[in-house]
């Protein structure tokens, strides 16, 4: 495998504990963002408004029908019914419903003293300008209750349950019962249309024929008294009854002709929204020949037992007819049914459950509907031969006869509308719902919502979840040098890493910079002299590395801190070690070792100031140091000159090693200068300070010109948070001579 995949590789490929390391490099930001989530979950739940939760419960039951509506197969049962009872619910989620029940709520709101009980019923806006609550329309509570209300089925079960959730838990039983209360009202006006349509019906045509018995009365007593009374024979009688019979029954047939063409015209209307094909198909069935011969012969049969009922027979051989009648008319009726029931048959077969049951009630009307026409054509013949008859009476008895007639037709037909009516009115109120309330609602003792555990829990949760988004995020984005490895896999050698200390001291300055003076048995001075050993090591041959440059990336990485405690550490090892600051622009060696800048290295250059003035002891034996002196205006000459050069070459031969702390390398080209006249090149990196491309960038200008490029140094590299190996390390090297270990302040 090429080494450039390799390391691809190693960079894509993370293991739980690199996930684990980075949430603890990450401790503080977690902790503060589970914290702010956890403490907001605390302060919602605390001051959310209490819901409470009413439900009322209705058990709706599917209308039965026959035969021809059981299922083939059993087990299709349920979906229908389930079918049926979605269909249910959308009816109850209708606006019309919902303004009905906004409307029993006004009423109720206006009969209740108590407003502050109620919430969904009133404008919350209002409440803010003025000082007395506001009713919302009756359109606006219907949008309400869409999201206060809740239908839904029981699974498996004809039962639905409406729950009203509101921060009143009055308003929530009231608005549950009364949503329950205005649908099974309105479930048996649905019901009961049919009926309620053919009553009203009846009852406009009783008063009607009241009014007009009422006229005939008072014509035939007007008549009465301007003329006498006039006395008819027996046989006048008789004719003037059985006409007026038949003009009652003809009137009563085209009574009810007329409601069943309202009922038949609904039927077909609503026929023609589903199936409108099916509509004209049924619409052509009662004038089919064989159907309407035999209705045509089934009327004949009971106009004509009718008539032998009326006409007394002195033979006494009426029964015998009528008996004769009735089996004839039992026949034609049983081959009427089965014509019926095999048209039904053949349409059911393949329609829908909506659609049966409104053709079952098309035919069973067209039926009704064509009979009753033939009965009145017939009846309205027998009445012509019956006038024909009335006319043929003396003239003087004609007009009485007419006005007598008259009164008694219509007292027949009064007599049979009403009977007709209360049966229509029984029907109606006989006519049961298929809507049950089988559980009332109930004002609720505790609330529903917010369950305020719940919401702690969630909101520690959604914390923790932000928390780790949050450092996962940061992380993918952060394109820094973080451990050695980072640098490892680039290809690039690492020298060593030095660990996180405390620099600044207990008054502010930087005491603690000078870390291999000031605390040489800490981990830090270890990981000082571990890189020394390392930069020996590079190179076989003693002399050929004694000038060191140490460079960084860019500012406030720890260049000088690593120049002054490695030439420590060199002298610690009896080096004879020097410590010069080029860096002409930001000098700082002369703050860490606590001495004046001026005469320093520039001073000497431009022969304002001899060798022995510039060179100072440090407090630790064989360490010297020369500052930066006067700042040139033009520093890259300055170092890239002749005598710069000469004086190294001098300083060469007078010290075992020299370090130079140079400027960072991509901010002026000092640094590159130097490189090319020193016998190696260190580039400082500061741990999730320093960027890749920047650190790769500088490693490219230090091997530009050949120069001898050593390897690299992580500064400030948190090993106890993200490197256990690291960790063990240092700690094992960190014991004191008695044996026991010694943390470092970090």
């Amino acid at each position: 495998m090429p080494e450039e995949n390799k390391n691809e590789n190693i960079i894509e490929t993370h293991s739980l504990k690199d996930y684990i390391n980075l949430i603890r490099s990450n401790l503080l930001p977690i902790v503060l963002i589970i914290s702010v989530s956890l403490i907001l979950a605390i302060i919602y739940s605390v001051n959310a408004r209490d819901i409470y939760k009413s439900t009322a419960t209705l058990k709706v039951v599917k209308p039965q029908g026959n035969i021809l509506y059981s299922p083939v197969i059993p087990e299709f049962q349920d979906f229908g019914n389930d079918r049926f009872l979605a269909n249910e619910i959308e009816v109850l989620k209708t606006f019309n419903t919902r303004e009905r029940v906004a409307k029993s709520l006004v009423e109720t709101f206006n009969n209740v003293e108590a407003k502050d009980s109620f919430y969904i019923l009133l404008d919350v806006s209002s409440a803010f300008r003025e000082t007395k609550v506001k009713l919302l329309p009756v359109e606006g509570i219907a949008d309400r209750l869409l999201s206060a209300v809740s239908i839904d089925q029981k699974r498996g079960l004809d039962i639905i349950e409406i729950s009203v959730e509101s921060p009143s838990p009055f308003e929530a039983a009231l608005i549950a019962n009364s949503y329950a209360n205005e649908y099974q009202i309105l479930n048996l006006e649905v019901n009961r249309n049919q009926l309620t349509i053919v009553k009203n019906f009846l009852l406009e045509q009783k008063d009607e024929k009241q009014n007009q018995l009422n006229d005939a009365e008072e014509t035939l007593r007007k008549f009465q008294e301007k003329g006498g009374v006039i006395a008819l024979d027996e046989q006048a009688n008789n004719l003037i009854s059985q006409l007026s019979n038949f003009e009652a029954q003809k009137n009563a047939a085209q009574i009810e002709l007329m409601a069943s063409d309202k009922i038949l015209n609904q039927y077909k209307r609503e026929l023609e929204d589903q199936n409108p094909r099916l509509a004209d198909y049924l619409t052509g069935l009662s004038s089919e020949a064989y159907f309407k011969s035999l209705q045509e012969q089934l009327v004949k049969l009971e106009v004509n037992r009718d008539l032998a009922l009326s006409n007394k027979n002195p033979l006494g051989n009426n029964s015998e007819i009528v008996t004769g009648y009735e089996q004839k008319i039992r026949d034609l009726k049983n081959k009427l049914n089965s014509k019926v029931e095999e048209i039904k048959s053949g349409i059911f077969a393949s329609s829908p459950a909506e659609v049966k049951e409104l053709s079952q009630k098309v035919i069973e009307e067209e039926v009704r509907n064509q009979a009753l026409k033939i009965s009145v054509s017939e009846l309205e013949l027998i009445v012509k031969r019956y006038e024909d008859k009335f006319n043929r009476l003396p003239k003087t008895a004609i007009e009485f006869a007419r006005y007598q007639g008259s009164r008694e037709s219509l007292e027949k037909l009064y007599t049979l509308v009403e009977e007709k009516y209360q049966e229509a009115l029984i029907n109606e109120q006989s006519q049961p719902g298929n809507v049950l309330i089988i559980d009332n609602a109930r004002r609720p003792s505790t609330p529903s919502k917010p369950n305020r555990f719940l919401i702690i829990i969630v909101g520690l949760v959604l914390g923790a979840g932000l928390a780790f988004g949050y450092v996962l995020i940061r992380n993918y984005f952060d394109n820094t040098i973080k451990t050695p490895e980072d640098l490892q896999n680039r290809n690039i050698p690492v020298l060593g890493w030095v660990p996180q200390f405390e620099v600044v001291g207990k008054n502010g300055t930087g005491d603690n910079e000078f870390i291999v003076a000031k605390k040489p048995d800490s981990m830090p001075g270890e990981a000082f002299r571990t890189i020394r050993t390392r930069i020996q090591l590079t190179k076989l041959d003693k002399d050929a590395l004694k000038t060191i440059l140490i460079t960084s990336s860019a500012p406030q990485e720890g260049k000088t801190i690593i120049a002054i405690n490695l030439g420590g550490s060199f002298a610690q090892a009896n080096r004879k070690t020097l410590v010069i600051d080029c860096d002409l622009r930001k000098p700082r060696v002369h703050e860490m070792i606590k001495y004046k800048r001026i005469p320093g290295l520039i001073d000497y250059l431009f022969g304002q100031a001899p060798l022995n003035e510039i060179i100072h002891k440090a407090e630790i034996d064989n360490l010297y140091f020369i500052t930066c002196g006067t700042i040139p205006p033009n520093p890259a000459e300055m170092l890239e000159s002749e005598k710069m050069r000469q004086f190294l070459s001098d300083m060469r031969k007078i010290y075992d090693i020299v370090i130079l702390d140079s400027p960072p390398i991509i901010a002026v080209t000092d640094a590159e200068i130097l490189a090319t006249v020193v016998d190696g090149t260190i580039l400082v990196v500061s741990a999730d300070t320093t960027e890749s491309e920047l650190m790769e960038r500088s490693v490219e200008l230090i091997k530009k010109d050949k120069s001898s490029f050593i390897g690299t140094i992580l500064n400030n590299f948190s090993y106890k948070s993200g490197y256990g190996s690291y960790y063990k390390y240092y700690y094992y090297y960190s014991e004191n001579a008695s044996g026991r270990k010694t943390r470092p302040k970090v």
